[in-house]
């Protein structure tokens, strides 16, 4: 059901398809009532255009929304139908009288009554406005007529010329205005689909930026590996190239002293015969042959002597470029072990090494055990080598090392009353001699 133009002021149609026309007294109070009205409908049920006014007091919403409220009546049934039942909930007599449609009074405001007929519509509504239209008319004409003045007519002349003007002004205005909101939503429109772009060109470098930390970041791993690899490998040739530096040594230094030895032997053969130690003596092969209890061999390379026999380390010794390994704390603790220190027994033994090395051309090593505690400065003497066993060793170990790694051929003189020691020793070809013949040497 529509009630007329966009202002309201024209015709509507009732239920009987009849034109029904408002007055401007009656558009403008309907438009009035309905903006009071307005805030009593839920904002879902209000028109977009007329949401902006819902906050702004009455009068004001009036006057500022007239035009759309003017128009969502003429247009929207639903819109008007809620106004009408914000306006039936009140407690108005004349809204019940009107919506009731039988209980309006000559007393009430025709224009009252025609607004609000127009907006409940209840039943014979077109009725109720044309007839409060009539009153009004009445009215109106009831009043008597004053003949405007010649002056009156050129002003209002002048001002209906005005009011053309503005009309045709306000319009181009309007014309304006729909062209800068045009305008307006193609910038937005624009706006919105550059900030479109930009995120997404942001998203993108934020991804590339991802990408290429995670590509620094396995680079610098991969770095970081290579290097240590390269580390690993740098200490594994150091390694390599220190241990072929040492054996070169090792081995330069033992056929050195091979070689000093084989010179110093063909030397002492040149000077007397039959010195070179044999395992098997003549007499050891006629004992064995001719008599029923032949004695025990003696150790090849001694001349026939004991291994108490004192001259036995002399002989030794006068060998060429010997090697004296003295088993330190046994041959000390087996002569001052009761009368002296442990500190003392070192430095009295080191100091009759020193002696005997000065009276000798014999290379000395002496080795302690290194688990026992040490006091005071270690021991040194001109030409003796001074050795401690290293955490978790033994010395005995460390003697046995010394005569494994000297070259076959070379005079080996191991002090220890160690039978163990001893056949260890003997094993790579070294001379084991007692504890006691080394003290009784010694000056």
């Amino acid at each position: 059901m529509r009630s007329g133009g966009a202002d309201g002021s024209g015709p509507g149609e009732g239920p009987d398809g009849q034109a029904v026309f408002l007055s401007e007294p009656v558009r403008r109070r309907a438009v009035e009532i309905a903006s009071a009205a307005l805030p009593g409908l839920p904002p879902a049920e209000i028109p977009a255009k007329l949401r902006r006014f819902v906050k702004f007091n009455p009068s004001r919403r009036a006057k500022l929304a007239r035009v759309d409220i003017a128009a969502e009546l003429a247009s929207d049934d639903r819109f008007r139908s809620n106004l009408a039942e914000v306006l039936v909930s009140t407690d108005s007599p004349l809204v019940a009288a009107v919506a009731s449609g039988d209980g309006v009074s000559a007393m009430d405001d025709p224009v009252e009554v025609s607004a609000l007929a127009f907006l409940l519509r209840p039943e014979g509504w077109e009725a109720l406005v044309a007839s409060a239209s009539e009153a009004i008319r009445e009215s109106e004409a009831a009043r008597p007529a004053e003949k405007p003045d010649e002056g009156t007519e050129r002003r209002l002349a002048a001002a209906q010329r005005e009011n053309e003007k503005l009309r045709a002004a306000l319009t181009e205005q309007r014309a304006a205005a729909a062209a800068l909101q045009e305008y307006l939503r193609r910038v937005r429109r624009e706006l919105r689909e550059a900030e479109e772009r930009a995120e997404k060109a942001a998203n993108d470098l934020a991804a590339e930026r991802g990408r290429l930390r995670q590509s620094e970041g396995e680079r610098r791993s991969e770095r970081r590996r290579l290097e240590a690899e390269a580390s690993a490998l740098r200490e594994q040739l150091e390694r390599a190239r220190r241990d072929d530096r040492e054996s070169e040594r090792l081995a330069s230094a033992r056929l050195w002293l091979l070689m000093e030895t084989l010179t110093g032997t063909a030397t002492g053969l040149r000077r007397e015969l039959g010195l070179e130690p044999v395992a098997d003596r003549p007499a050891d092969h006629v004992a064995e042959e001719f008599c029923a209890e032949p004695e025990a061999r003696v150790e090849a390379g001694s001349r026939g002597l004991e291994q108490t026999d004192p001259q036995r380390l002399d002989h030794l010794l006068s060998l060429p470029n010997p090697h004296l390994i003295v088993d330190g704390y046994n041959v000390t603790i087996s002569a001052w072990g009761e009368t002296l220190t442990l500190e003392q027994q070192r430095a009295r033994l080191v100091q009759g090494l020193g002696a005997l090395a000065a009276q000798t051309n014999a290379e000395i090593t002496v080795v302690f055990d290194g688990a026992d505690p040490i006091f005071g400065a270690k021991p040194s003497a001109r030409g003796v080598r001074v050795l401690f066993s290293a955490k978790g060793e033994i010395a005995d170990d460390v003697v046995v090392e010394l005569a494994r790694v000297e070259p076959s051929g070379r005079p080996v003189i191991v002090v220890s009353s160690d039978r163990e020691v001893a056949d260890r020793v003997r094993r790579h070809g070294a001379h084991p001699v007692p504890s006691l013949l080394l003290v009784r040497r010694l000056p």
